[in-house]
């Protein structure tokens, strides 16, 4: 009967949701009511009208409460939703590549002078020298023949470290097959084999190297493997939240009316977990060439959700003995990158403040 419907519960907010202003940012909110009474927003009277009313609201401070008040022949009634205000908000981009133990096989096999020499991370390393940008790589523990990271050398620990500013090991999942690995397992599973990757990746990149997944294979996981996840220090998961013909998928099991906002609105927060979700804006390996910019001038066309501009690839379209290899995934890549950088997006861990931001 009184419900706020703007903003959404959990939504974070920058600049272009509101006018900023001493302190803070003035944002609009809207909500239903009942039709006769009066209205207060965080203590300031509301508009009423045909059963909705309207005010504006001043947020200050990171994760801001807005309030709404009724008081008339029903009684006196009360709802309040929390948001996050991105307050030190600018334009970024993050590069998450899933699927990855490829290049890991093929640089213990090959035992490279330089794990530099094996193609996929000299791509990677040139992309970051032309363009600064950061990859969260996402691992597989084994690939489907007698392969795992235990296989992995210790020899390059130094590289590795190096580097470890601009790219990020961590977890995706035990293996490629099943698909869903997660959607209905027990969160002790999901949770064994997240440690199982950490610790080898730490064996053998140090402990720098290792950064918190931000996709868990497929995007599905149970609720209660949450907790577990944000206690070992994820802080954003992405997803796509999209809808098809048996439902929405890629989403972490989120509700309907969470999805339906993450596909307009890109980003977030899970008051309950703590995590917050993000809509991956462009899937590279499925974009063709030609059409790269074209999708990420759509993208930041909104402004809801221009702020952020969260890519994903797979590593297994990079080479050629794969049955789906992509020849011309590179300048795909390339050409989402180059893009990113001439419209000012900056690049960014996910793990590091609020998506890259500081809090």
């Amino acid at each position: 009967m009184l419900r706020i419907t703007s903003p959404f519960h959990g939504a974070v907010l920058n600049r272009h949701h509101g006018q900023a202003v001493a302190g803070g940012l003035r944002v609009a909110v809207h909500g239903v009511c009942p039709p006769h009474g009066s209205m207060t927003v965080n203590g300031a009277p509301a508009e009423v009208a045909g059963g909705t009313f309207a005010a504006d609201a001043t947020l200050t401070g990171f994760e801001p409460e807005i309030r709404a008040e009724y008081d008339g022949a029903l009684g006196q009634l009360t709802h309040s939703v929390r948001v996050v205000w991105d307050r030190h908000s600018f334009p970024r981009y993050r590069v998450s590549l899933d699927d990855n133990v490829f290049f890991m096989r093929d640089i213990a096999a090959k035992r490279y002078a330089s794990i530099f020499d094996c193609h996929y991370l000299a791509l990677l390393r040139r992309m970051n020298r032309e363009y600064g940008t950061k990859f969260t790589c996402n691992l597989y523990y084994e690939a489907d023949d007698d392969f795992t990271l235990s296989d992995f050398p210790v020899e390059y620990r130094s590289e590795w470290e190096a580097c470890a500013d601009w790219l990020g090991l961590t977890f995706h999942a035990r293996a490629d097959k099943p698909d869903r690995p997660y959607a209905y397992a027990a969160p002790e599973q999901l949770l064994a084999d997240y440690d199982l990757v950490a610790e080898e990746v730490r064996r053998f990149a140090g402990p720098r190297s290792w950064i918190p997944p931000t996709v868990i294979h497929w995007g599905l996981a149970p609720r209660d493997a949450l907790p577990g996840l944000h206690e070992r220090g994820v802080r954003v998961l992405s997803g796509y939240f999209s809808s098809g013909p048996s439902g929405r998928d890629v989403h972490y099991w989120l509700d309907e009316a969470r999805c339906e906002y993450l596909s307009t609105h890109g980003r977030l927060i899970d008051w309950e977990s703590g995590i917050a979700f993000s809509k991956v804006d462009l899937v590279i390996n499925n974009t063709p060439l030609a059409e790269v910019p074209g999708a990420l001038e759509a993208a930041a066309a909104d402004p809801a959700d221009a702020e952020i501009i969260d890519l994903l690839t797979h590593e297994q379209y990079f080479w050629d003995f794969y049955p789906h290899f992509i020849p011309d995934h590179p300048q795909r890549l390339e050409a989402a990158l180059r893009w990113v950088a001439e419209h000012g997006y900056r690049p960014v861990f996910f793990h590091e403040g609020l998506m890259g931001a500081p809090t």
